[in-house]
């Protein structure tokens, strides 16, 4: 019982740690664009990211099922815990560099780098890491398209505009895009840590099936609402202004596009990263305004983190669960 209790605390942790790392995302082009202040757009997000978080559980049962078959390894409860504390390590330190890490690459590098330790790659599910490594990998390249896109779009429905007057329309709808940002980080986001606390309960005789409980939920959505409302200014300042200057429509477009590649994936149950996918659709309205006016510096940066987190988090879980199998 006690270590079912460390694992759904470890679990809330990290999505209290995913809330004011993660969901800075969702609200950095509001708050940069003033189109928010940084207190409106913290209690906006907060909202939006519990009601999104309540609503789904597809993302929750991929991340219970399709990474570790707990039947096959030795210890599935030191395999949760060293994948939680691991993530969460990992989480900390981008953070306090203000690097706009995954949490959903963290904590699945995390938990593979664990199953390996514990019992090799039979205790792995390769069918359906590759399926959610393959949507992490795809959907950024997805929401740079889908941001030029929607920029190209909105540019020519709006190029005869008066520009004072197009400002004041996109900065009022930028509440309504970051509203859309922030449900859609809760409804695939908040979903990785029931996966993991619905793991822990089946696990330990509580369920007999993958399926997610309300108690969970709400115990999710909570703790990331709690995390969101701490704030994520290290974050919100790379996203909203490192990666290029944001107008109302930059952020608009941004939005949308990320808004509809999240809720894409969160249909067909596939945890993408929310932090991947909002930069990702910056820099394609970036590239449909102007190419020079991208820092390509920052975003050089932001994929070079993109594709080292799940190494590093897998190396970091194997240690771990190794010196601590070792301990005891």
């Amino acid at each position: 019982m006690i270590t079912l209790l460390l694992i759904i605390a470890l679990a809330l942790s990290f999505d209290f740690i995913n809330g004011f790392h993660d969901t800075a995302n969702a609200i950095a082009t509001a708050v940069s664009t003033r189109a928010l202040t940084l207190r409106g757009a913290i209690l906006l997000a907060t909202c939006m990211n519990f009601l999104g978080a309540v609503l789904f559980t597809g993302v929750a049962e991929t991340i219970a099922t399709g990474i570790v078959d707990l039947k096959l390894v030795a210890d599935g409860s030191l395999i949760l815990i060293t994948a939680l504390a691991s993530a969460i390590i990992w989480n900390l330190i981008t953070w306090y560099f203000g690097i706009p890490n995954s949490s959903s690459h963290a904590l699945i590098g995390a938990m593979i780098g664990a199953a390996l330790a514990d019992g090799g790659a039979r205790t792995v599910h390769i069918q359906g890491i590759t399926k959610i490594v393959g949507a992490l990998i795809v959907s950024p390249f997805v929401a740079i398209a889908a941001g030029f896109l929607v920029f190209s779009v909105i540019r020519i429905l709006f190029r005869d505009a008066n520009a004072y007057h197009a400002n004041f329309v996109f900065r009022r709808l930028q509440i309504v895009t970051a509203s859309l940002q922030a449900f859609s980080h809760g409804s695939n986001d908040a979903q990785k840590s029931m996966g993991i606390i619905t793991m822990a309960l089946v696990s330990h005789g509580y369920l007999q099936e993958m399926a997610v409980p309300h108690w969970v939920q709400i115990l999710c959505a909570l703790a990331m609402c709690l995390g969101t409302s701490v704030g994520g200014w290290r974050i919100i300042i790379t996203v909203g202004t490192g990666i290029m200057k944001l107008k109302p429509v930059n952020g608009v477009a941004a939005d949308l596009a990320s808004t509809i590649v999240i809720q894409v994936a969160t249909h067909f149950s596939l945890p993408v990263s929310t932090t991947h996918v909002i930069s990702s659709s910056i820099i394609g309205v970036g590239a449909a305004q102007r190419r020079k006016g991208v820092k390509w510096q920052t975003a050089r940066n932001m994929v070079l983190a993109w594709f080292i987190t799940i190494p590093i988090t897998l190396g970091i879980s194997w240690v771990l669960f190794s010196l601590i199998h070792l301990a005891v």
